[in-house]
């Protein structure tokens, strides 16, 4: 019996939680180089020799990223600026053949990238390049998209290996 009102004391003293207030959520901010990753691969060069620096891109499931050149002037292209070291220049960047897509939120196919990807940064080691391994400052610029809108464009630092022998 006592352990008969021990339950019933408790139920009578038990609060009820009201429901919680119900809020309309914003959709997640989408960074744009947060859904890009960007893997800088070691080369290695003679001095006096020229070669390239493949930069793989992964871009998650469900983004995709603007080709360079973009299909629309407003839209900004994927693109990698690498600043020159000493004795090591930038010939020229070899961009991916773009996937052709229809999204949504534009009445024209797209060019984009999606998955997988590789952009090319040709460089030369002049004859007067330091041996040993050199650390090239680079910057890549993104704007990731779903299928249903852009989000505002994004810039990260990369570092990229060369060794000159």
């Amino acid at each position: 019996m006592l352990v008969g009102l021990c339950l019933l004391a408790a139920c009578a003293h038990k609060q009820t939680q009201p429901a919680p207030e119900k809020t309309e959520t914003e959709p997640p901010r989408i960074n744009s180089v947060d859904v890009v990753k960007a893997l800088p691969q070691e080369t290695t060069l003679a001095q006096g020799e020229s070669g390239f620096v493949p930069v793989r891109l992964q871009i998650k499931t469900g983004y995709h990223v603007n080709a360079n050149p973009p299909s629309q002037s407003y839209l900004k292209a994927t693109e990698i600026e690498l600043k020159p070291a000493e004795g090591i220049s930038v010939e020229f960047i070899s961009y991916p053949d773009p996937l052709i897509r229809t999204f949504a939120f534009s009445e024209t196919p797209l060019k984009v990238y999606e998955g997988e990807t590789e952009l090319k940064v040709h460089l030369k080691a002049d004859k007067s390049a330091s041996p040993g391994k050199h650390n090239l400052s680079a910057k890549l610029r993104v704007q990731a998209c779903d299928d249903k809108v852009c989000y505002a464009p994004g810039e990260m630092d990369l570092t990229v290996p060369v060794n000159v022998k």
